[in-house]
C-alpha cells in the first residue's frame, strides 16, 4: 500500500512500464492500422493521401513500412529507437499534415500514437528487449 503514494520509482517499474507501452501501442499500431493497410494495399494506392506530393502508392508503402515493420520491431525490442523514428515521422505527417486543420476528435489517434513513440525513443526499449539481449 506505501508503494500506492511513493514517488520512487524501481528500475524493475521502468522496465516493465516500457515492455507494457512497447507492446500496447506496437501492437495496436500494427494490428488496428499498419494491418488493415496492408491488407487494403492495392484498393488504397490511388488514394491514400500524399501530402509530401511523393505519390500515393510511396506514400501508403512508407505509411505501412511504419505501421508494420517498424512497430514490430517496437514489440520485440529491436533497434527499437531507430525503428520508433519512422512512425514518430508518419504519426507527425497524420497530425500536423492531414489532419491539422481538422479537430481535435480527428486528431486523437495520430496524437496517441505519436505520444508513446516518443516515449520509447527517450526511454529505449528497457531491460525486457532484444536490443537489452544483445547488448545494444
Amino acid at each position: 500500500m506505501s508503494k500506492l503514494f511513493s514517488s520512487k520509482a524501481s528500475n524493475g517499474a521502468i522496465n516493465f512500464s516500457l515492455l507494457l507501452l512497447r507492446v500496447a501501442f506496437g501492437g495496436l499500431l500494427l494490428w488496428n492500422h499498419g494491418l488493415a493497410k496492408l491488407k487494403g494495399f492495392s484498393a488504397m494506392k490511388d488514394s491514400f493521401p500524399d501530402p509530401l506530393h511523393i505519390g500515393h502508392p510511396i506514400s501508403l508503402g512508407l505509411a505501412v513500412f511504419a505501421e508494420v515493420f517498424c512497430a514490430g520491431l517496437v514489440i520485440i525490442g529491436l533497434v527499437t529507437r531507430l525503428a520508433a523514428v519512422p512512425v514518430i515521422v508518419t504519426m507527425g505527417v497524420a497530425l500536423f499534415l492531414i489532419h491539422g486543420h481538422q479537430g481535435l476528435k480527428e486528431q486523437e489517434p495520430a496524437i496517441l500514437y505519436l505520444v508513446p513513440f516518443l516515449v520509447i525513443l527517450f526511454a529505449g526499449p528497457g531491460k525486457v528487449s532484444l536490443d537489452s539481449a544483445i547488448g545494444r
